[in-house]
C-alpha cells in the first residue's frame, strides 16, 4: 500500500471520526464486553489472522532484498528462483488471510449490527406510549441505523487495525533497524510530515463534513414532513411555494459549495503527499545507496528499506488515529446504551396469568394515575431539545370507579380533556395506574400476561391509523394465522364491516396497497377497515375512542352500523363526543377534570338534568326534539 493512499485512508477515518477527547467509560466497555462475548472465539480467530498477516507483510520486503544481494553476488540462479517462488506464495498467502480476515470481519461487524438492533428494536417495543408521543421518530431511527453501524466500526475495522497495525510497525522498526538505523530514524523523523497534516485537514474537513451532514439531515427531515400527505395539502392550502423551493435551494447550494471545497482539499493534500513520498523514497534510496557503495550497506538492503518504508507509514498514520475512530466507536456505543437505559414503565410479572375465558367484566376500582414526567419516559436527545420538560406527574384521574358487566356498553362522555381517553388507555395497560386497579374478568391486568391482553382487548382510535401495506396484511396484522385456510374470513369480515364492496373493486382486491396511514382511502373507509381488523381478532372486549368523530354523517352511518356489528356480545367502553352514538349505551358515565360527576342511563341523565343534560341540549338545540320527548 502507498504511503499516499494510507496518508488517505487515514485522512477519511479522522473525517469520520468524532473530533471530541473524552476519557475511556469503563462501564461502557465492560457493556461492549458483554456483546462481545459471544463472539469471543470468532474475535480471537480474527486476531490471530490479522497477526499472520502482518507477518507476512513484512517476510516480502526482505525477501525482495535477497533478492537484489543474490543478483548482485552472482548467485546461483536456483537461489532467485527460489525466493521469488516464496514471495509468490507469500502473496497467495496473504490474499488468502485478507480474505479470511474481511469474511471474519464482516461477520464480526454484521453480527454486533444483528445483536445491538435486536436489543433496541425489541427495548423500544416495550416502551410506553408516552416514550413515543415524546420521541422525534428520525432521531429513534437514526439510533437504530447509525449509531449502530458506527459501534460496528469498532470491530470490524479499528480492531483489525490497531493489532494488525501494532504487529506490522514492531516488526518493521526492528527489521529496518537491523538493516540501518540512520535511514531508520531519519524515517521516523519525517514521520510528522504525514500525520500532522493528515490530522490537521482530517480536522477542517470533519467540521465541513458534520456541516453537510447537518444541512442533508435538515433537507430530509423537510422533505419527508413535505411529501406527506397531510403536510403537500398543509403548503398547498397555506404554504408559499416560491419561499419553500428558496429555502430548500438555498441549503442544497451549500451542500454544493462544500463538496467542491471538500473534492479540492482532497486533491491538494493527495498531490502534497504524493509528492513527499515520492521525496522519502528518494532520501532512502540515496542515503542508502551511498551507504552501499561505501561497502557499509548490501544493496539488497536498501530495496528492503525503501520496500519496508512503505510498511513503516501505514500502521504509524493509522494508530495515529486510531484513538480518535475508538472514541467514535464508543460514542456510538454509549447513544445505543442511552436507549438501552431508558426503563420501560410496562413490565410482565413472572409467572403472568391468562385472561379468564368467556365473556369477561370490566372493573375500575378508585383509579388515580398521572402521566409520567418526560426524565422517566424520553431522552433529550432524541427529542432533539437542549432539556426535557420538567412538567408531568401530576394527578390527571382522581378515584375513578365503575364496572362494566360481561357483554354490557359503558359510554364515557365529557368535556374534551377531561380524562376520558385516559381512563380508555389504562384498560389496554398502555399505562399503569399509580393507586387503585382496573380489573378484566376480575384479574387485576397488572397480573395479566402481555398476550392473552392483545387477545382479549380491541382498541378503535379516532385516527385509523393504517399501514403502508396491502389491505390484507393490515387485516392479518390482528390474526396472522386469518387467511391459513383461504380468504373467507377476511371476506366475512369486510363485509360486516361494510367494506366487501369497496375492496372488490379495487384493482388488486384484499393485495391493493392502501397507502402511508391508508391515506388512499377516505376517512370512513379507514375508520371501517379498523373495525374489521377489530372483528378478525374476535377480542372480548372492545374500546371505541371517538371511532366516529370527523366522519360526515354518510360515513358515520356507515361506521356505525360496522360497530353494532364489532361490539355484538362484547363488553365494550365506548368514549364519544356525539351523544347521539351512545344513547343506547347500558351505563353512561359524565366524566369532568378527571372524576365522574354523573352515572345512569341516557334518561336517567336527562331527567337529572345535570351536566349530561346540558351537553344533550347544547348539541341537539337547532332542530331537536325537546329533552323530555327525545327521553
Amino acid at each position: 500500500m502507498s504511503m499516499e493512499t494510507t496518508a488517505w485512508m487515514q485522512l477519511h477515518s479522522v473525517m469520520n471520526a468524532q473530533q471530541e477527547r473524552r476519557p475511556l467509560a469503563r462501564a461502557t466497555l465492560r457493556r461492549i464486553a458483554g456483546f462481545a462475548r459471544p463472539h469471543r472465539r470468532r474475535i480471537g480467530q480474527f486476531v490471530l489472522l490479522s497477526v499472520a498477516t502482518a507477518l507476512l507483510a513484512v517476510a516480502t520486503p526482505v525477501l525482495a532484498g535477497r533478492v537484489v544481494d543474490a543478483i548482485v553476488s552472482g548467485g546461483e540462479e536456483g537461489t532467485v528462483v527460489r525466493l521469488a517462488l516464496l514471495i509468490a506464495l507469500i502473496a497467495f498467502a496473504e490474499a488468502a488471510l485478507g480474505l479470511a480476515s474481511r469474511w471474519l470481519s464482516s461477520r464480526l461487524g454484521e453480527g454486533l449490527i444483528l445483536d445491538l438492533r435486536t436489543a433496541v428494536f425489541d427495548h423500544v417495543q416495550r416502551m410506553p406510549v408516552a416514550f413515543f408521543t415524546r420521541t422525534r421518530t428520525g432521531a429513534l431511527v437514526s439510533r437504530l441505523n447509525n449509531d449502530v453501524i458506527g459501534a460496528q466500526r469498532a470491530f470490524s475495522n479499528t480492531l483489525s487495525q490497531v493489532v494488525g497495525n501494532l504487529v506490522t510497525l514492531l516488526l518493521t522498526l526492528a527489521v529496518m533497524l537491523t538493516l540501518s538505523w540512520q535511514i531508520t530514524l531519519l524515517a521516523l523523523v519525517l514521520l510528522p510530515v504525514f500525520v500532522v497534516p493528515a490530522r490537521r485537514m482530517g480536522r477542517r474537513m470533519a467540521k465541513l463534513q458534520r456541516e453537510a451532514a447537518d444541512l442533508n439531515a435538515a433537507m430530509g427531515t423537510r422533505m419527508t414532513e413535505r411529501f406527506s400527505a397531510p403536510g403537500a395539502t398543509l403548503i398547498k392550502l397555506f404554504g408559499r411555494p416560491e419561499d419553500e423551493s428558496e429555502e430548500f435551494a438555498a441549503r442544497a447550494r451549500r451542500v454544493r459549495d462544500i463538496g467542491v471545497r471538500t473534492a479540492m482539499a482532497q486533491t491538494a493534500f493527495i498531490t502534497a503527499l504524493t509528492l513527499v513520498s515520492a521525496l522519502a523514497l528518494a532520501l532512502v534510496y540515496g542515503l542508502g545507496g551511498w551507504f552501499a557503495l561505501r561497502g557499509s550497506l548490501e544493496a539488497g538492503a536498501v530495496v528492503s528499506l525503501a520496500l519496508l518504508l512503505t510498511r513503516l507509514y501505514a500502521p504509524l498514520t493509522s494508530l495515529a488515529g486510531a484513538r480518535v475512530e475508538v472514541m467514535s466507536a464508543l460514542v456510538s456505543f454509549e447513544r445505543v446504551f442511552e436507549v438501552l437505559d431508558l426503563k420501560p414503565l410496562i413490565e410482565e410479572k413472572p409467572g403472568a396469568r391468562k385472561v379468564p375465558d368467556g365473556p369477561v367484566s370490566v372493573e375500575f376500582t378508585d383509579v388515580r394515575f398521572g402521566y409520567p414526567s418526560a426524565d422517566k419516559v424520553s431522552l433529550a436527545s432524541l427529542e432533539e431539545v437542549a432539556s426535557l420538560d420538567t412538567r408531568g406527574g401530576a394527578e390527571v384521574l382522581h378515584g375513578i370507579s365503575f364496572r362494566a358487566e360481561p357483554g354490557q356498553t359503558v359510554a364515557l362522555v365529557g368535556s374534551s380533556g377531561a380524562g376520558k381517553s385516559t381512563i380508555a388507555q389504562l384498560l389496554p395497560r398502555l399505562y399503569d395506574t399509580d393507586e387503585g386497579s382496573v380489573r378484566i374478568g376480575g384479574v387485576d391486568v397488572r397480573d395479566l400476561s402481555a398476550e392473552s391482553m392483545r387477545g382479549a382487548v380491541g382498541m378503535v382510535t379516532q385516527d385509523g391509523h393504517l399501514f403502508h401495506d396491502s389491505v390484507r396484511a393490515n387485516l392479518l396484522l390482528a390474526r396472522p394465522d386469518a387467511d391459513a385456510s383461504g380468504d373467507d374470513e377476511l371476506w366475512d369480515v369486510l363485509r360486516r364491516a361494510r367494506l366487501e364492496d369497496l375492496v372488490r373493486s379495487l384493482p388488486d382486491g384484499l393485495d391493493t396497497v392502501v397507502g402511508e396511514r391508508g391515506y388512499r382511502l377516505s376517512g370512513g373507509e379507514r375508520q371501517r377497515m379498523t373495525i374489521a381488523r377489530l372483528l378478525l381478532a374476535r377480542q372480548r372486549v372492545v374500546i371505541l375512542d371517538e371511532a366516529t368523530a370527523h366522519l360526515d354523517n354518510t360515513s358515520e352511518a356507515a361506521v356505525q352500523e360496522a360497530l353494532t356489528e364489532a361490539l355484538s356480545g362484547r363488553t365494550a367502553v365506548v368514549i364519544a363526543h356525539r351523544l347521539s352514538t351512545v344513547r343506547a349505551a347500558d351505563a353512561i358515565l359524565v366524566v369532568e377534570a378527571g372524576r365522574i360527576v354523573e352515572r345512569g342511563t341516557h334518561e336517567e341523565l336527562l331527567a337529572v338534568g345535570g351536566r349530561y343534560a346540558e351537553l344533550y341540549r347544547t348539541q341537539f338545540e337547532k332542530g331537536a326534539p325537546p329533552l323530555d320527548a327525545a327521553a
